[in-house]
């Protein structure tokens, strides 16, 4: 897919030399990958998500924070989400939070080039709302990977779940049955 221009005041060629690099990265072959790295990741067992309790689930109300951060609320959150058609805000603020713990600048570089493919590229399959300077800021730091890369875009869809997502949930029958 053709990149989108960059809506940065940057010189027409540094512009250029951005666009370049982050083409390259993006369209990697596999196989190269495959080379670097022959065996898949180890999935992780999801942790069991244990019932809060009743004052857990009251901070949730407050603190969309303390709801993404806690296994229960999280799928709960998920749940509603997916009730809504707009469940992409969710996962893409989990596969950000995954991002971060990466340690190898290899498995970052894949791991950032499968966000962008799925939630940050124009009619990328779960496609975030995010306007068109932070999409261009996310694409500028996906030149060089590093653990801030998605920081913005993030944040927006953070700020945009928090005011419109979280008060929905806090009036569904999803929450108020954790709180009966």
């Amino acid at each position: 897919a053709p990149l989108p221009d960059l809506c940065l005041p940057l010189p027409c060629c540094r512009a250029k030399e951005i666009k370049t690099k982050l083409g390259t990265l993006l369209q990697k072959p596999d196989s190269t990958i495959d080379f670097i790295i022959p065996y898949p990741e180890k999935q992780e067992k999801p942790p069991k998500a244990q019932k809060p309790s009743l004052e857990e689930a009251l901070q949730w109300r407050d603190s969309l924070e303390k709801l993404l951060q806690n296994p229960y609320g999280l799928a709960s959150f998920c749940s509603f989400l997916r009730s809504e058609f707009s469940e992409e805000n969710a996962e893409f603020w989990v596969a950000c939070e995954e991002y971060k713990k990466i340690k190898s600048p290899v498995k970052m570089a894949e791991k950032a080039k499968k966000i962008y493919e799925e939630f940050i590229q124009t009619e990328a399959p779960k496609e975030v709302n995010i306007d068109h300077f932070t999409k261009a800021v996310t694409i500028k730091n996906l030149v060089e990977p590093s653990p801030s890369s998605f920081d913005m875009a993030q944040k927006r869809i953070f700020a945009l779940m928090e005011k419109d997502s979280l008060p929905r949930f806090v009036r569904s029958e999803f929450y108020h049955e954790l709180i009966k």
